[in-house]
């Protein structure tokens, strides 16, 4: 076991995460990542009851849970009437845990922290992956020139544009636009504000709390792909500012050099298999979906939960263990992409006056318990035993 060894393509919380759980299964792991800084670029995140229980198999739920607040959530109309609350005690008697809101920064750091220094090398370019019948090989170029490891295991958590999985299924499509661009930020926000979104006609808006008085927010808008403004937290404001408070005083009291900016992508077309010869793909590379499930993240810590209990015997017998990882993982986060496809188009896209007043009238109607069962078919998971 101890000469078992994985490389892990991408050190986001996908990755990490990877690393981790193969790390405490007694792998030796190399991480890779394109960067000359380890960072996680992005605000803040919601992490459901899947994700807490993920990171606490893999030894940091509490710390994870100090670093971060409760966010049941809920969703109201653009003017603030709700059209539906999750309550957080019955969401810990449904779920055993409630929401949590944290920065991406804090998890991420997190994760690296759990991991031995040696394990992580930056400015690493990863330029080929190759999987044969009893080992795979990386090349990459890093502050030494062009490299080569050999590895049991490779592990493909490079993201939406994988390279890993351009090279290995080079026939799939490429991500697409999902229809909707997205701005966020996490700022210093001294009111308490509730975790909520609120929905108006092809445009929603999102505010997370994060504890330590920081807030997470974000704008999303129907938009053709592209598109960016010579000052976004203006076009933000203009869009945004006659909306319910706290919005326009979080837009008031957010930095302009802080305003991210990105399209939507999503992987449209589902891959056949995560898994080729001795390369697995994680979290975006295999599965990239939209936000609105918040279940980006969750999915990839589950993941790499998965990835680690299924190779806990080392190299001894990967390709089963593989194709246990594909049968486990595959149904259910595709799944959930396709759901938070379409919770976008229900939700934030929808722009039809008549859609809206029909679909704003059945949340009212949905008594809490039964959309929190709802929303426990994405987050009600466990790791495997062991």
């Amino acid at each position: 076991m101890a000469d078992a060894h994985a490389v892990v393509v991408g050190a986001g919380i996908g990755g990490l995460s990877a690393a981790l759980a193969l790390h405490r299964h007694g792998w030796r792991v190399t991480v890779l990542e394109r960067a000359a800084e380890p960072r996680e670029v992005g605000a803040g995140l919601t992490l459901m009851a899947n994700a807490l229980r993920g990171l606490d198999a893999l030894g940091l739920g509490p710390a994870v849970r100090r670093g971060g607040a409760e966010a049941p959530g809920g969703i109201r109309d653009r003017h603030g009437r709700w059209l539906s609350r999750v309550d957080g005690a019955e969401m810990i008697r449904q779920l055993g845990t409630t929401a949590l809101g944290v920065h991406r920064t804090t998890l991420h750091r997190t994760l690296r922290e759990a991991l031995p220094a040696s394990v992580l090398r930056t400015s690493a370019e990863v330029e080929h992956v190759e999987s044969g019948p009893d080992h795979a090989e990386v090349r990459f170029r890093g502050p030494a020139g062009s490299q080569t490891l050999t590895a049991d295991l490779v592990v493909g958590a490079d993201g939406l544009r994988s390279r890993v999985r351009a090279q290995l299924w080079p026939r799939h499509p490429a991500p697409e636009y999902a229809g909707s661009t997205a701005w966020r930020a996490a700022i210093v926000f001294p009111d308490p504000v509730p975790a909520a979104i609120s929905w108006g006609p092809g445009a929603e808006f999102g505010m997370v709390p994060l504890g330590d008085g920081q807030v997470y927010w974000y704008g999303a808008v129907n938009a053709p792909p592209g598109g960016h403004a010579p000052d976004e937290l203006a076009a933000l404001r203009e869009r945004f500012g006659d909306w319910h408070a706290p919005i326009p005083a979080l837009l008031a009291a957010t930095p302009p050099g802080v305003v991210l900016r990105n399209d939507i992508h999503h992987l449209a077309v589902p891959l056949p298999s995560y898994v080729r010869g001795r390369v697995a793909l994680l979290g975006d590379a295999a599965h990239a979906m939209t936000p609105n499930l918040g279940q980006g993240a969750g999915q990839a810590i589950e993941d790499a939960v998965v990835l680690g209990a299924v190779c806990a015997g080392g190299a001894d017998g990967l390709p089963a263990a593989l194709a246990a990882y594909d049968e486990q993982r595959r149904p259910r986060s595709q799944a959930i992409a396709r759901a938070a496809f379409r919770a976008g188009r229900y939700g934030q896209q929808l722009r039809n006056p008549l859609a809206i007043a029909v679909r704003d009238s059945a949340l009212r109607l949905t008594p809490g318990r039964a959309a929190l069962r709802g929303m426990a078919r994405y987050a009600d998971w466990s790791p495997p035993a062991g």
